[in-house]
């Protein structure tokens, strides 16, 4: 295990889960000494003689780096939830002796779940925590994560009748039924033995302010994900339903503010934006960002739980969380305003959030290379268009065709030595529109370039770049084609826009058509700016 020099003085429970390693992160830019849990290693590729979970430390390391943190003053210690004393090794725990702050965000968040499982991680785990924290000589709160639809009942009660505790379960399913009694069991136990207590229940958690980067795709973005493949023709709920968000790094900042502010033996914090606008309106206003058709109408909830899964989409255990409710964050609103915190502004945050959750694929594919400050959709000749990159002083403009996809053309971006400018065409990849539109669409797209760049394509895309040149030779430094094959259509990534395969097979049909590459053998010819190929075995000009 790697230990920091200086004794750690929080340790966060959970720290390569969605929270956890943002909260780290924080901590650690605070200039805090802290030490994260990590379960150990069962892959063959990563387990150690001992069972330490270096390769997850190693992955939350890398994470960190990557987010420019130095993690020097990072410690890691393997522990497991379900074991008396964390199952932290002698060593390990006499490491955490000067911990005086304990964040639990160990939790398993998932749909489906077996009632013991979510009951073993969710419930028995948070007690085990507890009693742990409890015997730190230096403790000075402990801090348990839940939900926004927990922890409301004024008097909690644990533990609850077998009867009442299977009507739950059977009621709420097997995750959000574990997360109240298990926020009810840390409330009263920590009451009863003396630990001096926050919970601080979050609503949705969703991207970073700045990057849109989630980490997390389920909830609320599986249901951007139906949307973005247009699988969402009716929107479950009323026009009131409130699904609340807060922005990742928000709430990592308000974590690791409590316990500077919090002082006395328990507090509960609801943090959420109430600014976030109803669900119907939520989902219009990300559907007009990324350019896909809004759900033509709602449709009751109670109507949703009782038809097929397969035909609606839903997971039934989401549906406890369309609801009209709204919460009270009085005593968070205080903290924040005693932090100095301010939730960023929402409408903004959403259409980032998105941005990126289609860029990583929905966290099925790669994550996307392109800056993700920079990338993002935009209106081009009116057809909402996938860009990233140098938009103004692009060295290369990157025309990624048919079947490709920012992943694709890595080994191409990285040999070259100016800024990319990269865009899907239209009716491709996340772009929107019809190969019909190339033509506007290029002008329109080039027209706020202000430097000669090269412009980079496949040869099934190569016809419109190749007319822009012609017409435009002085605001052209170059044609690079790629002569690879085009990526076969059926293997087109997860965040590609519906359709996307259809109208990439159509386009390469053409492309390919004895009349196609007779106009595209007359337009290289003709046309006054240098050519250069791009073969498939090396990779160079």
């Amino acid at each position: 295990m790697s230990t920091a020099q200086t004794p750690p003085t929080s340790l966060v429970l959970g720290a390569t889960g969605f929270l956890g390693r943002w909260l780290v992160l924080e901590l650690l830019g605070r200039g805090e000494p802290t030490a994260a849990t990590v379960r150990p290693d069962t892959r063959p590729d990563t387990r150690t003689a001992t069972g330490t979970g270096t390769g997850r430390a190693d992955e939350l390391r890398r994470w960190l780096r990557a987010h420019g943190v130095d993690d020097r003053p990072l410690t890691t210690v393997a522990a497991d939830l379900t074991r008396p004393g964390l199952g932290l090794t002698p060593e390990d725990d006499a490491r955490l002796a000067e911990v005086r702050d304990v964040h639990n965000l160990a939790a398993r968040f998932s749909f489906g779940l077996d009632r013991a499982t979510a009951h073993t991680a969710n419930v028995d785990g948070a007690l085990t925590a507890l009693h742990w924290a409890a015997g730190r000589p230096r403790l000075r709160r402990l801090v348990h994560v839940s939900g926004y639809r927990v922890g409301r009942d004024a008097v909690p009660r644990h533990p609850l009748p077998p009867a009442e505790a299977d009507a739950l379960y059977a009621r709420l399913g097997a995750y959000e039924a574990s997360k109240q009694l298990g926020d009810a069991a840390v409330r009263v136990t920590a009451d009863r033995i003396g630990v001096p207590l926050t919970t601080v229940n979050p609503s949705s958690v969703i991207g970073h302010s700045v990057t849109g980067e989630a980490g997390q795709y389920l909830g609320l973005a599986g249901l951007i994900r139906q949307l973005w493949s247009g699988r969402l023709p009716l929107l479950p709920g009323t026009a009131r339903t409130f699904v609340p968000v807060v922005a990742i790094d928000h709430l990592a900042r308000f974590l690791a503010a409590v316990p500077e502010h919090d002082r006395g033996p328990v507090h509960t914090h609801t943090v959420l934006d109430r600014a976030t606008p109803p669900l119907p309106e939520l989902v219009a206003l990300l559907a007009d960002h990324l350019g896909v058709p809004a759900p033509r109408g709602r449709v009751p909830v109670g109507l949703v739980r009782r038809l097929p899964r397969a035909l609606t989409g839903a997971d039934p255990e989401t549906l406890t969380f369309l609801s009209e409710d709204r919460y009270d964050t009085a005593s968070a609103d205080r903290l924040a305003r005693a932090a100095g915190l301010h939730h960023p502004p929402v409408d903004e945050l959403l259409r980032r959030w998105a941005t990126r959750l289609v860029a990583d694929d929905f966290g099925e594919g790669e994550a996307a290379p392109a800056l993700p400050a920079t990338g993002g959709f935009a209106d081009v000749a009116g057809i909402r268009t996938y860009l990233d990159g140098e938009r103004r002083h692009p060295g290369h403009v990157l025309l990624r065709g048919p079947g490709t996809d920012t992943a694709t053309w890595q080994d191409v971006t990285t040999r070259l030595p100016a800024p990319v400018l990269a865009a899907d065409l239209p009716g491709t990849g996340r772009t929107a529109g019809t190969p019909a539109q190339d033509e506007t669409w290029l002008a329109a797209l080039l027209a706020p370039v202000e430097t000669r760049p090269v412009l980079i394509t496949h040869l099934t895309t190569a016809a419109p770049a190749a007319r822009y040149a012609i017409a435009h030779p002085d605001r052209v430094g170059g044609l690079l084609l790629v002569t690879a094959p085009p990526a076969d259509p059926a293997s087109t990534p997860p965040g590609h826009r519906p359709g996307a395969a259809r109208r990439t097979g159509s386009r390469v049909r053409a492309a390919q058509s004895p009349a196609a590459r007779a106009e595209l053998e007359r337009l290289m010819a003709s046309c006054p700016v240098p050519i250069n190929l791009v073969g498939p075995s090396d990779g160079t000009a």
